[in-house]
């Protein structure tokens, strides 16, 4: 399958289509977050109840941000974006409509079957139909995920206080409008040959529902249910002639050595966003709309420069980015550890910091994992990116909030902040600076002998 390059007209109009219903499904998470009390209290829910608003759209999102990928090296994007889109479009119309919590439950699910299929495929169709500028585009991509997970707790918070939660329906419902430009723009592509592997698809999508599960409730059985799974989908993968994931995609060290650097870079940046709203709430006494506030001005110049960043992973290819991107998010979350407890804008500044290496390190990490892999595999292989990606979220989120549960904390990791409460928050955030410092050596020293393996090979 060669990669079909679309005119630079198309390119553009492409690139800002993907971008704007991309910025609808980031929103479209983050929204619900600050809509969860409301929620509860309108439908009367306990904590347990009104958290599976959030827990079964992340569980089917995860799962299908594979899905998607893999259908991707089997059948047309153009195709493949209407079903997504439309299942998205009719979950928001249901959920705005719902009458009750069951109803509002099974509109979340059908969002999240439609809604995974837009980041996963937004990263496709550059590597497909952009291949000459392909860095640029993931850039503008990226930056959009960086924007729009800034200001969706702001809109969600303003549309939610002056209206309704069901008003957040919305935004997603107008996704809908897209689809005609996507089926004009995208280009048209033959039903490439091969099979979806049913069995493998059901063993690893248990293996991931699992593990989430797990995650969030610590439960024993559901650890030994992703542990029979998982090793089920391993023995299944390597007997099975045209395996969901093909092994020979794992034994290619540049891919590995990147989703793993990736996997690590995602999981400190989204514990910064998970504990910073947590930590100026309880240091600070900041309302939700302030807490948005704080973030904002991060999202926004992160937003911006991320496209510089796209322009030049173009010219000088990923692997510098990756490594900037990574020393960006350890120095913010240093100085985020070092002035934890100080003013709000003193925390936003460090924010920015670390927020510039957002779209930076989901823009190069996409462009090098295009370029390492072969185009009957850039599907299901940037589908495992994006899962992996989304896993290191809900893993991060998952410890650092038991650790920030723990009381009574006097051990100081970072001699120069301060004393007090802010502790427990000052470990944490010099805990992530050590994970990403990791993560960027790990990736240069490794990556560098890979690319030297496959040279000498080749």
């Amino acid at each position: 399958m060669t990669p079909v390059e679309v005119p630079d007209s198309q390119k553009k109009k492409l690139t800002f289509l993907i971008c704007l219903i991309l910025s609808f499904t980031v929103m479209n998470g983050t929204m619900f977050n600050v809509a969860v009390p409301d929620i509860s209290a309108d439908f009367d829910l306990s904590p347990s109840q009104v958290s599976w608003v959030l827990t079964g759209y992340i569980l089917v999102f995860a799962i299908g941000s594979l899905m998607y990928g893999k259908l991707a090296d089997l059948f047309a994007i153009r195709t493949l974006f209407t079903v997504g889109i439309a299942l998205f479009a009719f979950g928001s119309l249901l959920g705005f409509l719902s009458p009750n919590y069951t109803t509002l439950i099974i509109a979340r699910i059908f969002q999240a079957m439609g809604g995974a299929s837009i980041p996963a495929l937004s990263f496709i169709i550059p590597a497909r139909f952009m291949p000459s500028s392909r860095g640029k585009v993931f850039g503008y991509v990226a930056s959009t995920v960086a924007f729009a997970s800034g200001i969706g707790p702001i809109l969600g918070g303003f549309i939610g206080g002056v209206l309704d939660w069901r008003f957040l329906f919305i935004l997603s419902m107008m996704s809908a409008l897209s689809i005609p430009l996507f089926r004009k723009w995208l280009p048209e592509e033959e039903r490439r040959p091969g099979s979806v592997d049913i069995p493998g698809a059901f063993l690893i999508a248990v293996t991931v529902a699992s593990l989430l599960m797990f995650i969030t409730s610590l439960t024993t059985w559901i650890l030994a249910i992703t542990v029979v799974a998982g090793g089920l989908f391993v023995w299944w993968t390597m007997k099975a002639k045209n395996p969901f994931i093909q092994p020979s995609i794992l034994k290619n060290k540049r891919y590995t050595i990147t989703v793993f650097t990736s996997f690590f870079g995602t999981s400190c940046l989204f514990g910064l966003i998970f504990i910073i709203p947590i930590m100026l709430r309880d240091l600070n006494a900041i309302s939700t709309i302030g807490i948005g506030l704080v973030l904002f001005p991060g999202a926004i110049i992160s937003g911006i420069l991320g496209q510089y960043g796209g322009r030049v992973i173009d010219q000088r290819g990923g692997v510098p980015v990756v490594i900037t991107a990574l020393l960006l998010i350890a120095s913010g979350c240093f100085l985020i550890s070092t002035f934890a407890g100080n003013a709000a804008w003193i925390i936003s500044i460090c924010m920015l910091v670390a927020y510039l290496g957002f779209p930076l390190v989901q823009s190069s990490t996409a462009d090098i994992l295009s370029s390492v892999l072969t185009p009957e595999q850039n599907g299901v292989g940037i589908g495992l990116f994006n899962l992996l990606n989304f896993m290191g979220g809900a893993f991060s989120s998952a410890i650092f909030g038991a650790v920030l549960e723990i009381e009574g904390v006097t051990l100081q990791l970072n001699p120069l902040s301060g004393e007090g409460t802010n502790l427990i928050y000052s470990n944490v955030f010099i805990t992530l600076t050590v994970l990403a410092a990791g993560a960027v050596t790990f990736f240069a020293i490794y990556y560098k002998k890979a690319s030297a393996e496959f040279d000498a090979a080749n």
